[in-house]
């Protein structure tokens, strides 16, 4: 008997804002409002020149190995744009973005990439700390997403990922329980198209990351992760959800990581240089600036004016960082067990 091979899934590209800067479809009636582009626009601007400065104090040995988000600065402010105060973020390493949004402050995050775990207790109440173990993530926010679900509460947890995590075990388990459980979930994934030096196409035997919602019995949706607008209607569909009791959503969201995996990455070694180049005419930024061109009238002048605003409201979070005390030693034995085992005790002692 022959098997017949499953025929190509359509999961189109949700889109509305392309790369010449054109809308495409009607947009939410707050997705109308010129205010909120501006402020968006603003945010994707702050996050690109922190991203820069944190980049440039590593560099200069003031800060640890880091982790950009250049070129994917529009999934993580829209899911800062798209939550809802009491919903919980459970975030990953380029989310930096969505972070900023909730209320963690930019000296938090360098106190984080710095070395030092207090700063990643810099968040609002209901937040997790960014996750560095891949997909793991995944797994705390199904557990969060119960917890949700048996209080009757309407709120929703959303967490993230790359594109490399939907590969691991942690994902899949926890995408099966939120369909099994009907758990208000969303997953976001940042398909930058790398898993470190890994391209997409030896990672997994799918045509999209989105299809693999099918297994798990929950919505899946592909989104131009680039289009902050598409973003947020695709978000501000699957939240609702979540807090309606309709279940949970895995958006895979389409971009191309235009930085090295971290600091400690060299991209050069592995990456298409040409395909990177034509990436980077595709990034969300871009795009957004000829959106205000064309319909509001940017100019040079008004951007220099946005960015030295931004370069100056970031330098006094980088000097707040610079000026923080050094990070106890002693810190890695208080807090690590309630009782110190012997062996730990004893290189403490040391």
């Amino acid at each position: 008997m022959a098997i017949a091979h499953t025929q190509t899934l359509d999961y189109p590209i949700h889109q509305v804002l392309n790369p010449q800067g054109e809308l495409l479809g009607s947009l939410s009636s707050t997705l109308q409002q010129t205010e909120f582009w501006l402020k968006a626009y603003t945010h994707l601007w702050r996050t690109r020149l922190f991203d820069q400065r944190a980049i440039a104090l590593q560099r200069t040995g003031q800060l640890g190995t880091y982790a950009s988000c250049l070129g994917q600065e529009a999934i993580s402010a829209a899911i800062g744009f798209s939550l809802q105060q009491n919903d919980v973020f459970i975030p990953y390493y380029r989310d930096q973005a969505a972070q900023l949004l909730r209320g963690t402050q930019m000296r938090s995050i360098l106190q984080f990439w710095g070395g030092d775990e207090w700063g990643s207790f810099d968040a609002p109440d209901y937040d997790f700390p960014a996750c560095i173990p891949i997909a793991t993530q995944i797994t705390h926010a199904a557990g969060v997403a119960t917890a949700l679900k048996l209080k009757h509460q309407a709120q929703a947890a959303l967490s993230t990922c790359g594109d490399g995590a939907s590969s691991r075990g942690d994902f899949y388990e926890a995408l099966n329980l939120a369909g099994v459980w009907h758990l208000p979930l969303v997953v976001v994934i940042n398909n930058n198209q790398w898993a470190i030096s890994v391209p997409l196409s030896q990672q997994t035997a799918c045509e999209t990351l989105a299809q693999k919602a099918i297994a798990a019995g929950i919505l899946g949706v592909r989104v131009d992760g680039n289009d902050f607008f598409a973003m947020m209607m695709v978000l501000d569909e699957a939240l609702e959800r979540a807090r309606s009791s309709k279940g949970a959503t895995l958006i895979e969201a389409v971009t191309y990581r235009l930085c090295d995996h971290t600091t400690a990455d060299d991209m050069s070694r592995y990456a298409n240089a040409k395909e990177k180049e034509q990436a980077q005419h595709l990034e969300p930024l871009i795009r957004f600036r000829k959106l205000l061109e064309q319909q509001m009238r940017w100019t040079n002048e008004q951007q220099h004016t946005l960015e030295q605003e931004l370069r100056q409201e970031i330098e006094l979070e980088v000097q707040a960082y610079l000026s923080l005390e050094p990070v106890n030693p002693d810190d890695m034995f208080n807090y690590l067990y309630s009782e110190l085992p012997k062996d730990l005790a004893q290189q403490r002692g040391v």
